[in-house]
């Protein structure tokens, strides 16, 4: 289901101003403009950081800071970065790398049938729990993670996308995309505040940009909502996540309502 507020053809309308502007900035020709340019992903630049300056203006709880935002593609090779501030630098650097390695965490772990958010994986890799040591299974690569210039960091040019950045990410940020058909193209992943908060935004992301068709999840709504469940440091459910204490936890354990998750077409 769509959210009144920003329609699919308003988030176009909006996102092409951003690539005007962003493509303004810098070489188009370069084989990382041409990467952003292919249309067979059906998000750009433009849409993905028109969706998340969105999902950032409403009330997410955390600390209200900008964000970074990263979407792969389903072979885990970086399709956009952006960012919400005006420059890369009024977000937290560091959370440019953590985005990108959230979108790849919920890529490499969701299925066709079972999708499985980051917020998710907490528990799990703690020690003693079901999927301890996963965290270390799959590290980034820092030649894709910090090569290039990073002037070009969160544009259309910058240096990851094409490019596969791998890495595993058990906190709360990252979830999966799904188109109408119920096939899953790839993952999202939001970085810049509390891991809460960081949850909050990329699901409302997803919702903005229609690939929210999730097939089913490990949480009582049956998707890959964030689960509050831990009590003196266990997850009763075995899949929960820490509650960040900063107004986060009541938005997110609404998001089923507020923004429901769409169903596939048959």
């Amino acid at each position: 289901m769509r959210t009144p507020s920003l329609t699919r053809l308003a988030l176009r309308t909006l996102a092409a101003g951003i690539l005007v502007s962003t493509i303004g900035c810098g070489d188009s020709t370069g084989p990382d403009a041409a990467a952003i340019r292919d249309r067979r992903f059906p998000v750009n630049f433009s849409e993905l950081r028109a969706a998340l300056e969105q999902a950032r203006a409403e009330q997410n709880g955390g600390l209200n800071l900008d964000m970074w935002a990263t979407i792969v593609d389903r072979d885990g090779k970086v399709v956009a970065v952006v960012f919400t501030g005006d420059g890369r630098g009024d977000q937290w650097p560091g959370s440019r790398v953590i985005s990108a390695q959230k979108a790849n965490t919920a890529n490499s772990f969701s299925l066709e049938a079972l999708a499985l958010s980051t917020a998710n994986l907490f528990s799990a890799v703690q020690p003693g729990g079901s999927l301890f040591g996963l965290q270390e299974s799959n590290p980034v690569d820092t030649r894709v993670a910090y090569g290039g210039d990073p002037q070009g960091y969160g544009t259309p040019h910058d240096f990851m996308v094409g490019k596969r950045i791998g890495g595993v990410n058990v906190f709360g940020g990252g979830l999966a995309l799904y188109d109408a058909q119920g096939n899953i193209i790839g993952a999202v992943g939001v970085s810049g505040d509390t891991s809460c908060a960081d949850h909050n935004i990329a699901w409302k992301v997803r919702d903005f940009l229609g690939l929210d068709y999730v097939p089913g999840g490990v949480s009582a709504t049956g998707d890959d909502n964030i689960i509050f469940d831990i009590t003196d440091g266990t997850s009763a459910h075995g899949f929960g996540h820490p509650d960040c204490g900063n107004g986060e936890r009541p938005i997110g354990e609404g998001l089923p309502t507020t923004n429901p998750i769409s169903h596939p077409m048959s």
